[in-house]
């Protein structure tokens, strides 16, 4: 019997509850006892866990595969581990640790496998880390595994201002890579002060103004908007180029099939991925892989979020945090985060 391992009192969390498609005020809060931890479970007291498109989504009923409602959103979060079930370790109580668990994080406590956690250093406060999971991960991998582009390289990067934006950019300076990144006016001084140059994404000539910086093309495009304008992104790339395609934004307000504008991009890339002139066309998503193999899947994760976490800690990576809420305050951290007005990450604490 390992039952030494299990947690000994029962926790009681406290909950954002998503009821159905409702507006952000629609939100309930809720508490009960959690479950005790299952075989090779822990419960996680969560540090920073924050907003993200997902979440917007979900509450419109509009994310690819949300579960059905009521449900908990919450898609990542940094906390500490408070108690153990069979199998799990129970040397993990009292670290700190990172999660993507894609719902079930807007709670002060909660049950993960233990499988799914990635070591968040003591250093390291909890807010910024919870900044960079999704984004920060998303940002290296298309990067330095989808593009694999080399210091010296040059790239575009649509929305340099965004979450994974300004994190993309901010890692292809430290790697020695020249960006060009589009953005607002308002963020133009913002980009040069990391050392891009910067294009007005409202210009009508914008892809024109990006030729002109990068007369020979270059090493890749990092486009989340999709639609039509992806042509022009394919169209920027010199041989041997790669076009980052991770997001369908300029659909997202489209009623109808949240899948067919993903499935006419996919069919695009694909006949692109087929030419003859040495350009690549890849859709990034941050889950592929996982189904197929599991383990190899969270250790790519683990290792590059590491990566991340090393850059934040030694100042060559600044979360863009947007505003911190207690979790008792999440129907404003929602509405904030969707009023599109601020730069950052709107990140959620437990609060009192």
């Amino acid at each position: 019997m390992d039952h030494h391992t299990a947690t000994p009192t029962t926790v009681t969390a406290t909950e954002v509850v998503l009821p159905g498609k409702v507006e952000p005020e629609g939100l309930e809060v809720r508490t009960h006892e959690l479950p005790a931890p299952a075989k090779g479970q822990v419960v996680l007291r969560m540090e920073a866990t924050g907003v993200s498109f997902a979440e917007q989504q979900m509450r419109r009923g509009k994310y690819f595969d949300q579960p059905p409602f009521p449900f908990v959103p919450g898609y990542d979060l940094v906390g500490t581990v408070v108690g153990t079930g069979p199998g799990a370790d129970p040397e993990l109580v009292g670290r700190r640790f990172a999660a993507v668990t894609k719902t079930g994080a807007w709670a002060s406590h909660l049950v993960v496998d233990a499988a799914d956690l990635m070591p968040v250093p003591d250093g390291i406060d909890p807010a910024a880390a919870e900044t960079v999971i999704v984004n920060g991960v998303t940002a290296w991998q298309m990067l330095h595994r989808t593009a694999k582009v080399r210091a010296g390289g040059t790239v575009v990067v649509l929305g340099a201002n965004g979450g994974v934006g300004s994190t993309l950019v901010q890692l292809a300076r430290h790697a020695g890579i020249t960006v060009i990144g589009t953005a607002s006016p308002r963020h133009h001084e913002a980009l040069r002060e990391l050392g891009v140059s910067p294009v007005d994404y409202r210009d009508p000539d914008m892809y024109a103004r990006i030729r002109e910086l990068a007369p020979d093309g270059v090493d890749a495009v990092f486009d989340h908007i999709g639609g039509p304008a992806i042509e022009d992104s394919w169209q920027l790339l010199r041989r041997g180029g790669t076009l980052v395609s991770y997001g369908t934004a300029a659909s997202k307000d489209e009623e109808g099939n949240s899948q067919a504008p993903v499935l006419k991009l996919f069919a695009r890339l694909g006949a692109w991925n087929a030419m003859p002139n040495g350009k690549g066309a890849h859709f990034y998503n941050l889950w592929a892989g996982k189904r197929r193999c599991q383990t190899s899947w969270q250790r790519r994760m683990t290792e590059d979020f590491t990566q991340v976490l090393r850059l934040v800690a030694d100042g060559s990576l600044t979360p863009q945090i947007a505003a911190t809420f207690p979790l008792a305050d999440t129907v404003a951290a929602l509405q904030l985060a969707e009023s599109r007005t601020v730069a950052g990450k709107v990140v959620i604490l437990p609060g009192k």
